[in-house]
């Protein structure tokens, strides 16, 4: 059974930062793109970054510069360093484990609630 597990969000103040990780069980960790994807109240869920097993990495433009993914193969988990945060950061991140091969396998987490408030 594949289990995504995020952890680390909460309420945090505009120009702070969070640290958010992803426990990944019941895959191949290395053999998947590892990424975060966020959505916000009333939005569609959006990328945030990816990152390949080679360390290739993708963001999201608006947070390019302030976020940064990481993954730890030993420890199948994915993290994301979230730093001058902003109101519009807030919500709902989710981790997101994909291959493609001759099938496409895509699992995600169930969410954790980030929010950027005074």
């Amino acid at each position: 059974q594949v289990q995504l597990v995020e952890s680390g969000g909460g309420l945090v103040q505009p120009g702070g930062s969070l640290r958010l990780s992803c426990a990944a069980s019941g895959i191949i960790f290395s053999a998947y793109v590892m990424g975060w994807y966020r959505q916000a109240p009333g939005k569609q869920r959006e990328l945030v970054a990816v990152m390949h097993d080679s360390g290739r990495t993708n963001y999201a433009d608006s947070m390019e510069g302030r976020f940064t993914i990481s993954r730890d193969n030993a420890k199948n988990t994915v993290y994301l360093q979230m730093n001058s945060l902003k109101p519009e950061d807030t919500a709902v991140y989710y981790c997101n484990a994909n291959k493609r091969a001759l099938v496409t396998y895509d699992y995600w987490g169930q969410g954790t609630q980030v929010t950027v408030s005074s």
